[in-house]
């Protein structure tokens, strides 16, 4: 559905010159909830901006279902944003807000009231059709700017982190119906966010960005299981990164001396011969904590931390700067019976670890 060749974006010239994208190329496919995650400023909003038309790239192509998209203005576009604002008119009811694209658009009276009445009942939003904006919650207004922005049937709905400015359990609900209104209106959806479990929660694939480029583009599992480097590893859920040495170095896999001098086989996502000191990550819920002696490591149990739905242990190894953090979850009436200050062995299977690229 859309394909982006190339695409860098400058702001500014000379010395105040700011590369916000920096050779960007991706393909996002037809039907697909494709997420575009990264911290503030990797370039991703930017990015956003150059397919709705907003801004034009310095250099690089971008097509949408085939047609190239040069100096077309937005409004010709087949295309609508979700802002984060949502931008709503707070003189015109819920259903004048919906209607209003198309009244634009030129559709006649009865057609409008026809898609707005489907978009309403899609929304779940029909039983407040005749109230004003200014008198709904905001995840009702969310719900608006929705219907608002699928009314005219786009080929491809972008989505500017709509949900930041919900609490934590309506953004939790909201995640849910954005995804069965992609599902259901088959709608091509592309989703900025700098929230991880947004990301993984929602998407088909996402391409995590830095700096003006994408570190990595792959289905939630694989973003999550198999991060290609250490940025994206660090930025999707906890890891914990322990120093080993590379002693040799293959196709996908990789033997490492770990700080315990216990020489493992493991994952590796490397492509050159590195040698000497290489990070390994293991994710804190693919190890295990048992009687020390019995694992690839062992340290001292520092600290226990109670979260409700898990518990979270770490540990002191020797020959890392950070504690290891091993994550279990917690069941009723569980016994435990470890305690700060126990030594205690880690134990990890042999596809827990990822050798990374720094």
């Amino acid at each position: 559905m859309i394909e982006i060749k190339g695409v860098s974006k400058v702001f500014g010239s000379g010395a105040d010159a700011f590369r916000a994208l920096d050779n960007v190329s991706v393909t996002v496919r037809q039907n697909e909830f494709f997420t575009l995650l990264g911290p503030s400023g990797c370039g991703k909003t930017t990015l956003l901006r150059l397919i709705a038309g907003f801004e034009g790239p310095t250099q690089g192509a971008i097509t949408l279902d085939g047609a190239d998209l040069a100096g077309q203005p937005p409004y010709k576009r087949p295309v609508n944003t979700v802002f984060q604002s949502y931008a709503l008119f707070p003189h015109m009811t819920v259903a004048e807000n919906v209607g209003f694209g198309l009244k634009m658009l030129g559709n006649s009276k009865a057609d409008i009231e026809k898609i707005v009445g489907e978009m309403l009942e899609l929304v779940r939003m029909s039983h407040l059709a005749d109230r004003q904006t200014a008198q709904i919650s905001g995840g009702q207004q969310q719900r608006v700017a929705l219907a608002r922005a699928l009314a005219p049937r786009p080929k491809v709905l972008l989505l500017d982190e709509p949900l930041s400015a919900l609490d934590f359990k309506l953004r939790k609900e909201m995640q849910l119906e954005l995804k069965r209104l992609q599902s259901e209106t088959g709608i091509t959806f592309v989703f900025v966010t700098h929230d991880q479990e947004e990301a993984l929660t929602m998407s088909d694939r996402i391409a995590v960005m830095s700096e003006g480029q994408i570190r990595q583009i792959g289905g939630p599992r694989e973003i999550y299981d198999h991060p290609a480097e250490r940025f994206v590893a660090d930025f999707i859920g906890d890891t914990n990164f322990l120093p080993v040495e590379m002693i040799e170095a293959r196709e996908d896999t990789a033997r490492v001396r770990l700080p315990s001098g216990q020489e493992i086989e493991t994952r590796s996502s490397r492509t050159d011969d590195a040698k000497g000191q290489v990070t390994l990550a293991i994710r804190p819920e693919h190890a295990d904590l048992v009687t020390p002696g019995e694992g690839q490591l062992s340290g001292i149990l520092e600290q226990i931390v109670y979260f409700g739905t898990d518990t979270h242990f770490h540990v002191t190894i020797d020959g890392a700067a950070t504690p290891f953090v091993l994550r279990k979850q917690n069941e009723p009436d569980a016994d435990q019976t470890l305690r700060e200050g126990d030594k205690v062995g880690i134990r990890f299977g042999r596809n827990a670890g990822q050798v990374l690229k720094d």
